[in-house]
């Protein structure tokens, strides 16, 4: 064994390569470290087993053991299985790299060509656990010490790069710099093979180099000739990127890194920033790595504001051009946006320099993303195959905020890699082609959570990583396309431009469809005869019968005589929006006055395709009714409950209520609401909601009066508007389904975060265009930042200030907050069963949680079952250097992870356990990401919903200004126009539906994170010794114990309401089946 002295210069030069930090270092030194031995670089398996054999001191050795237990995986087949198989691969990115070190111990011949000649790219990536397991068994930890220490999950790719490069490296990889690949040149006759068009003019035995397997990692720009790429389009979204000089001080390493908070579900933060700095972001995301770095989406409005951008083009090219940017100007944005996210505890933030010198910021466009319509193809000329596949952002763009870039395509290299010894195992190539199809298909749903649990099985083949594999989704005959044999001409990128959504369902296929349905519907009404859609809906009798048909409970038909057509015509609006999801298309006044038919036309088709599959017996419509209305009624609902319950709180908090009420845990939120009126129930008098407005009014936006066609047409409170129209007062931001208010003093809409409250003035609405220098953050606008609890700001809360009075204050004890603070809304068993001896850690951990929930007691802290766990893990767990330093997580089951989150919640005790801690810290920071990457994944699709709608009002309006004009078109072609229209009304609708879904969703994660926060602030009030808590303290903490009521209550009514929509649908299945 030789020792870390030895003057071997193959060990030195061996050292050399590991510490490099730079790619022409890892080069030179791996050059010296080849020349030392007598070898050749990019020799392929046989040098690998050279240099190993040549290098067998104690540093190399570590590693040597790890790159030989990946390669003694039986897919590998001991590095025989692509034997004779040449490939070359396009790119050195991660993607690309990675690819070419699975086909290099698979034994095919690789080589790899980059246009660049270094690694630059500071931008850190978010790793999912497969990927740090991956990267630890290729040696990572040997070519970089800090990865992935402690709970960290992210690494530069600049480092990974670099790693990655090393391995490929030692694995015999042949790799050119500086050249670029520009096309194929196919083989000119038979017996010669593929080569590749290079610039500049390469090296002459890389000229000649033939292969029959091309793997294009070369970006997102780049896709080979022959390849079908759909462009997926949303709302402009800018994001920003910043990396600073990590001097690694002691204040440095002590700052918290921010694995992601969004605006969708943390509203305070982000208020708290635009009013301290003006700088408006939809999330921001800080890592720690080579530098700080830090990731934003800023507004538009908000940087034109700033003087970041010059100018506002419409182009988005011309918009984020370098000539419209302001370098400086974005440098103190993204400089003040950091030091706040950081409460400033960064110091003087000093930019890290690009790869042309320059400060290392920039502002980017993802507004479009573009995936490839396939991964591979198969090409041939003159007899001679060529095998083609797509890996990294040449195959899908990833969405930068999901962190799903880096995990995604190494699963994709993997992929193509298993399809490369598919290949060279002789299949067919329509059956290569079907498979790896079929393995695409799954790329784009995978997640950490619907993969194999178990990550250190992942491998080469595709069913240790995939469950429910199905390598026959795709068939051979599907993929016919695939296979090129012929020369043909080059297929332009198709742009799709948006994903129009989830298909229209039940949309009526004509007019007379509709007429018949609605017929059918109203049969047996008396004094209701539908004879047409326009005149016999005027009276109003024959909406409000297809309303009591659909929900019999609401009224009797007796209760109609007597009352006025624009009278019932109101109600029946009213009812069918609050009761049956189906807003308004056109006002009682129109469809009493005939006035706008084609209105009415579209407006009942939503009720069709809504309710067509309903039998015709009245009383078969259950509460929350199948089809697209279900979601926007449900949405409704739990608008007006939330508001009920917050304005219940404020009535009982200002001495309103009546005494001897029950808790306000066990209390029905039914109070009616001061801002809106509850829906009436059956016995209160129908009285038709004040709507002030003419014949035309659903024709004109309420705010800026111009035209309303038909698919523009947004209906709220009452008032109709144009969707772009419909946008917040301030931040000019779209309003989503409840997501806005309006502002009862001056009638403008507003966004949640950006509502002025009433005596107060929102610090936004000063700020003007001219005011270019940031604000600096003060002591006093520091937040506690996202990942700590944030006070709310004035007005914000239903909870009074200590100033207000309150006539009675809930008082727990401290097991009772403790209880509370913990709460997760699900009961508790009502018996106990009897304790059983355990066999295991599970068993112990499971036992322990079992006696830590006894009524309102606190969780019991059991050292011994720590002890007897920590201790098991160790048993299990081999002592060897290398797997202490690998720092592996602990797996744990539910029940032990939740008795481990409750016993750190209220003890020091897990310092004593570190495995057990880090595991917990790093679960802690991967829930954090799962909520911020699900927030970000709505973000996107409502921006892409919102696109696809965008599309549907230009085309409706085409259509509808064709049926209005008084043109000599024949009728068939109006009727065939009035069909296109009521497609797209449905369409519209099914768009409309999902957007509510993604916003119910989005009220769950908004409550979660509420409780989150109070749930850590109220603990920092319990962990003090009651005698040394001061009046104040205490009367914080009550303060924070009634938000945290509050928002329980809150999440109370949406679980009650969720259980209610369930059982409903469910209840409703028997009539969708008939």
């Amino acid at each position: 064994m030789a020792s870390p002295t030895s003057t071997n210069p193959a060990h030195a030069h061996f050292e050399s390569f590991l510490q490099a930090q730079l790619c022409q270092d890892v080069l030179s030194s791996f050059q010296g470290l080849c020349g030392a031995l007598g070898l050749e670089p990019g020799g392929g398996l046989s040098q690998y087993h050279k240099v190993k054999a040549q290098l067998n001191y104690w540093s190399a050795k570590s590693l040597w053991a790890k790159l030989d237990k990946r390669a003694s995986q039986p897919v590998y087949q001991q590095g025989r299985a692509c034997t004779g198989t040449k490939c070359l691969v396009v790119g050195a990115g991660p993607c690309g790299l990675r690819a070419a070190v699975e086909l290099a111990m698979l034994g095919a011949r690789v080589v790899l060509v980059e246009k660049r000649t270094k690694f630059s790219r500071h931008n850190v990536l978010h790793l999912w656990p497969f990927t740090i397991h991956d990267l630890r068994a290729l040696g990572a930890k040997k070519f970089y010490g800090r990865f992935c220490t402690g709970s960290l999950d992210h690494i530069s790719i600049r480092q990974l790069q670099l790693l990655l490069l090393k391995v490929a490296l030692l694995l015999g990889v042949e790799i050119h710099w500086g050249i670029t690949f520009t096309g194929l040149q196919p083989p000119p006759k038979k017996g010669s093979g593929w080569r590749a068009q290079l610039q500049p003019s390469p090296p002459a035995q890389l000229a000649k180099y033939e292969f029959d397997v091309l793997i294009s990692a070369a970006g997102g720009k780049f896709v080979p000739e022959g390849f079908t790429v759909r462009e997926m389009r949303g709302k402009l979204a800018i994001g920003i990127t910043a990396n600073f000089v990590n001097g690694r001080t002691v204040e440095e390493t002590q700052v918290p890194e921010i694995s992601g908070v969004a605006r969708i579900y943390n509203q305070s933060f982000f208020q708290s920033l635009l009013k301290a700095t003006g700088i408006d972001l939809e999330n921001i995301v800080y890592y720690k790595d080579d530098t700080h770095y830090f990731v934003m989406t800023a507004k538009k409005q908000c940087l034109l504001r700033l003087g970041v951008l010059r100018q506002d083009w419409p182009d988005t090219e011309r918009l984020l051009g370098s000539a419209n940017v302001v370098p400086e100007a974005l440098q103190r944005f993204a400089r003040a946006a950091a030091d706040f996210a950081t409460h400033g505890k960064l110091g003087k933030l000093e930019f890290a320099q690009d790869a042309h010198g320059r400060p290392d910021v920039s502002a980017f466009d993802f507004t479009s993303m573009m995936r490839a319509e396939s991964s591979a193809r198969v090409q041939e000329r003159h007899g001679t195959h060529l095998l083609l596949g797509l890996v990294g952002d040449c195959l899908v763009e990833p969405f930068w905020p999901l962190g799903t870039g880096v995990a995604r395509g190494f699963l994709a290299a993997f992929d193509a890699a298993w399809m490369v010894k598919r290949w060279a195992e002789g299949a067919g190539p329509l059956e290569v082609l079907a498979e790896r199809e079929s393995l695409y298909q799954l790329l784009s749903q995978t997640s950490p959570e619907n993969m194999h649990r178990n990550v250190a099985q992942y491998g080469l083949d595709p069913a240790t990583r995939y469950p429910n594999l199905n390598l026959r989704a795709v068939t051979p005959n599907q993929v016919r396309d695939l296979y090129d044999v012929e020369a043909k001409e080059p297929v332009k990128k198709m742009s799709d431009k948006t994903d129009s959504g989830k298909p229209a369902t039940g949309a009526a296929g004509s007019q007379e469809e509709l007429l018949r349905w609605c017929q059918e519907q109203t049969a047996g009404y008396p004094g209701v005869h539908v004879t047409d859609l326009s005149s016999s809906w005027a009276d109003g009798l024959a909406l409000c019968a297809l309303v009591h048909r659909l929900r019999p409970a609401l009224l009797e038909p007796s209760d109609l005589q007597g009352m006025g057509a624009l009278e019932a015509t109101s109600w029946a609006l009213k009812m069918a929006e609050h009761e049956l999801g189906i807003t308004p298309v056109l006002s009682a006044q129109a469809m009493v006055a005939g006035s706008d038919p084609l209105g009415l036309i579209a407006y009942l088709s939503h009720f069709h395709s809504a309710f067509k599959n309903i039998p015709h017996n009245p009383g078969s419509v259950s509460q929350g009714s199948p089809g697209t209305a279900s979601a926007v009624l449900f949405l409704g609902k739990l608008q007006r409950t939330l508001q009920r319950t917050r304005t219940q709180d404020l009535l009982q908090e200002n001495g309103e209520d009546a005494g001897g009420k029950k808790p306000r845990l066990e209390e029905e939120a039914e109070t009616p609401s001061t801002e809106e009126p509850p829906v009436p129930e059956p016995d209160e008098s129908m009285t038709p909601p004040s709507q002030q407005q003419d014949a035309s009014a659903e024709d004109l936006c309420a705010i800026c009066g111009q035209r309303l066609y038909i698919l523009e047409r947004l209906c709220a409170d009452g008032h109709f508007f144009h969707r772009s129209c419909f946008r917040c007062h301030i931040c000019e931001a779209t309003l989503w389904p409840g997501g806005y208010k309006q502002h009862p003093g001056d009638g403008y809409f507003y966004c949640l975060q950006h509502l002025p409250q009433t005596g107060h003035k929102e610090d936004g609405s000063e700020r003007g265009p001219e005011s270019q220098d940031l604000l600096m953050p003060s002591e006093n606008d520091m937040p506690s930042g996202p990942a700590t609890p944030i006070a709310l700001h004035q007005g914000t809360s239903p909870v009074p200030g200590p100033s207000q009075p309150t006539r009675r204050l809930i008082r727990l004890s401290s097991p009772e907050r403790q209880r509370l603070s913990s709460l997760h809304l699900t009961p508790d068993p009502e018996v106990e069963p009897p304790p059983k001896p355990p066999r295991s850690c599970s068993a112990l951990a499971r036992q322990a949680l079992e006696a830590s929930f006894k009524g309102w007691g606190m969780p019991v802290q059991s050292p011994q079952v720590l002890e007897a766990m920590e201790k098991g893990e160790e048993e299990n767990s081999s002592s060897s250097e290398e797997e202490t330093e690998e720092e592996e997580d602990v797996p744990l089951d539910s029940d032990m992870e939740q008795f481990l989150r409750n016993l750190a919640k209220n003890s020091g005790t897990m310092n004593n356990y570190p495995t057990w801690r880090r595991t917990l810290l790093r679960r802690a920071k991967e829930e954090e990401m799962k909520r911020f990457c699900k927030a970000q994944a709505i973000q996107r699709r409502l921006n892409e919903i919102e696109a696809a709608l965008r599309e549907l009002e230009a085309r409706g309006t085409e259509l509808e200004l064709a049926l209005r004009s008084q043109s000599s078109s024949p009728e068939k072609q109006k009727a065939l126009w009035v069909e296109q229209l009521l497609q797209l009304v449905q369409k519209k609708n099914s768009l409309v539906a999902e957007e509510a879904e993604l916003m119910i969703t989005v009220q769950e994660l908004n409550l979660e994170e509420k409780q989150w926060q109070l749930d850590q602030e109220l603990r920092t009030y319990m962990n003090r010794e009651e005698t040394l808590k001061t009046a104040a303290d205490r009367q914080a903490e009550d303060q924070v114990l009634r938000k945290l009521l509050d928002v329980v209550n809150q999440r109370d009514a949406l679980i009650r309401l969720q259980e209610e929509r369930r059982l409903s649908e469910l209840a409703s299945e028997p009539g969708v089946q008939c």
